[in-house]
């Protein structure tokens, strides 16, 4: 009996070193996507126009890392701090950690090369080589084209500087863990030419990461099947909103809506100066409506192109459920 015992004592111990050294192995390795590219991003009037326009209202990352005001509908940005982050996302936003999102201004990045911003952009790894969680869906950005992720470099250089820092962002556990084997090389696409509305609209897709809003997840993992169909859930103030269905299904999507059906829903929010109050308990929603409303009509029509073609997923969707904490 004390043999067998010893026996399963020595099992014990060698699982507990076998899992201590994966877990060193996970923390101190990875993220392994090589190093940053030793590039210097020429700033060009042509890119820092392009980089504004997909910052500021396609791939929205500026939506993000700016302040909102949560008291107006959409949550429209204060147009003073741009880029200088401060968002969270925390338990209360139904998040397993607790992120504030970063300041994007030259304040934080000054010291950031042009090829650790690429890198950070499209592999979700920082200057230090540590994991971006994919909050921040880089997994969509390591598919544009460089010129683009190029050209987003280039704005980002030219905001005003805003002299704002915050706290190490965390994540709860196993995910401070899982979340150095996420990053991964980049897969870079190419931009179609505008003329053709459907990979153009694919394009953008991509770029504005719609997918990853609009289909339901299971802990992250976005559940097969129902890609677009909407249904995920945001939290805040107390409150659930969730995503629409942008699948073509006539009865749950967008299936009868025409084309300038589709452009005018988002042209409804092209004058921020006209966002409506709303209370706490009022339907509320995190579409950054007021940064994609300024895509051009032909942009917004390749788009619809586009998702008119995914397959038809009938998901009828509770868009907004108020008091959802009292409630559970």
């Amino acid at each position: 009996m004390k043999k067998a015992g010893k026996i399963v004592a020595y099992i014990a111990i060698a699982l507990v070193v076998l899992i201590i050294a994966v877990v060193a192995y996970v923390t101190l390795a990875l993220p392994n996507v090589g190093p940053a590219e030793n590039i210097k991003v020429e700033i060009t009037p042509k890119r820092i126009e392009r980089g504004k326009y997909l910052t500021l209202n396609v791939s929205s990352c500026l939506d993000c890392h700016s302040a909102h005001d949560w008291t107006k509908f959409g949550g429209p940005v204060d147009s003073t701090m741009l880029g200088s982050g401060g968002e969270k996302f925390d338990a209360g936003a139904g998040f397993p950690g607790n992120v504030t999102v970063p300041n994007l201004t030259p304040h934080n990045l000054k010291s950031w090369t042009d090829g650790e911003i690429f890198r950070a952009i499209t592999t979700g790894v920082k200057k230090d080589g540590s994991a971006i969680f994919p909050l921040m869906p880089w997994p969509y950005y390591s598919k544009m084209d460089r010129e683009d992720i190029y050209s987003i470099i280039a704005y980002l250089r030219t905001l005003k500087p805003i002299a704002k820092d915050y706290p190490k962002s965390t994540l709860d556990f196993p995910l401070n863990i899982i979340v150095h084997t996420m990053p991964q090389k980049a897969t870079l696409g190419t931009k179609a030419d505008t003329k053709d509305t459907l990979k153009y609209g694919e394009y953008l897709v991509n770029a504005a990461a719609c997918k990853e809003c609009h289909s339901p997840d299971d802990k992250g993992t976005l559940l097969p099947g129902l890609e677009f169909a909407g249904g995920r859930e945001f939290k805040g103030d107390g409150n659930a909103v969730r995503s629409a269905n942008i699948t073509p299904d006539v009865a749950t999507g967008i299936g009868g809506w025409s084309k300038e059906m589709f452009i005018a829903r988002f042209k409804v929010y092209s004058d921020v100066s006209q966002a409506q109050k709303v209370g706490k308990s009022d339907f509320q929603t995190v579409m950054p409506w007021w940064n994609f409303a300024k895509m051009s009509d032909s942009d917004l029509a390749s788009i619809y192109t586009y998702l008119k073609t995914l397959k038809p997923v009938k998901n009828m969707v509770v868009k907004f459920t108020p008091n959802v904490t009292a409630a559970n």
